[in-house]
């Protein structure tokens, strides 16, 4: 693979509608890993879900499930997207069909029973000051799950995080291109708010907060796309381009 797919011209003009996301979730996979195949897994078990739940699913969650289900590489290196055994209703807001959850449960995603019945219905996720909203349609929460996954592909060995110095901030958008997605919060507070992604052939960078001291996260498709990266962003990085003892350690 060339290492050549650039997630913020795949993603120009936005994800207007779920087949757009679709469509890019595709392209993704394609051009960063392995090209998704149709494989009909888990139709039964999200029927089994629905039966528990006395209800059904949203039709862009079934969807996702359809897409993705049998492609843990895609939505399960971090934060990961729940089998449909494991989806629960949180008591809070109503009730929230959890989805989605952060590795050690710090963090929760998922849609209020209220809105099911929505095609494609807003995301809450529970941060630290309670549930919150985060996309506006399940679709959109899909693409970030799927980025946000990227990142700790491959077990990490393509992946390196710095925190941001005030004269380091303007030179991810000089460099880099801005991914055409909302504006979200992060599950660690107003601090780390809001997310915002970047790309560029090859390259994908999450910085999660607009301050000085804010975290960037870099993924390289390839090693040489990775030292690309920190050497146009000479930060303090974490994970071996530094003297370790001056490294930042890791936000989680």
């Amino acid at each position: 693979m060339s290492g050549s797919f650039d997630v913020a011209q795949s993603l120009d003009g936005g994800v207007c509608k779920r087949d757009r996301a679709w469509a890019f979730i595709r392209s993704f996979a394609a051009g960063w890993g392995e090209p998704l195949v149709d494989v009909d897994s888990l139709t039964a078990e999200l029927a089994r879900a629905e039966a528990t739940f006395g209800c059904s699913l949203p039709a862009s969650l079934r969807e996702f499930y359809a897409l993705v289900g049998a492609r843990p590489d895609l939505v399960s290196n971090q934060d990961p997207l729940l089998l449909p055994h494991e989806m629960f209703v949180h008591d809070e807001c109503g009730g929230v069909l959890v989805f989605r959850s952060e590795n050690q449960g710090c963090a929760l995603w998922g849609v209020r029973l209220a809105d099911l019945d929505q095609e494609d219905p807003p995301v809450l996720v529970q941060a630290q000051h309670g549930w919150v909203p985060f996309m506006d349609r399940v679709s959109l929460a899909c693409v970030e799950l799927v980025l946000s996954e990227a990142l700790f592909g491959d077990e990490g060995r393509l992946y390196n995080a710095c925190e941001l110095p005030a004269d380091l901030l303007r030179k991810v958008p000089e460099y880099f291109q801005h991914v055409p997605l909302p504006n979200y919060p992060m599950w660690t507070g107003p601090e780390d708010s809001p997310v915002r992604w970047f790309s560029a052939p090859g390259k994908l960078l999450r910085q999660d907060g607009l301050g000085a001291h804010s975290w960037l996260h870099a993924r390289g498709r390839t090693r040489a796309d990775l030292d690309a990266i920190c050497a146009t962003i000479p930060g303090r990085w974490s994970l071996g381009y530094t003297d370790p003892m001056s490294a930042e350690p890791l936000p989680f």
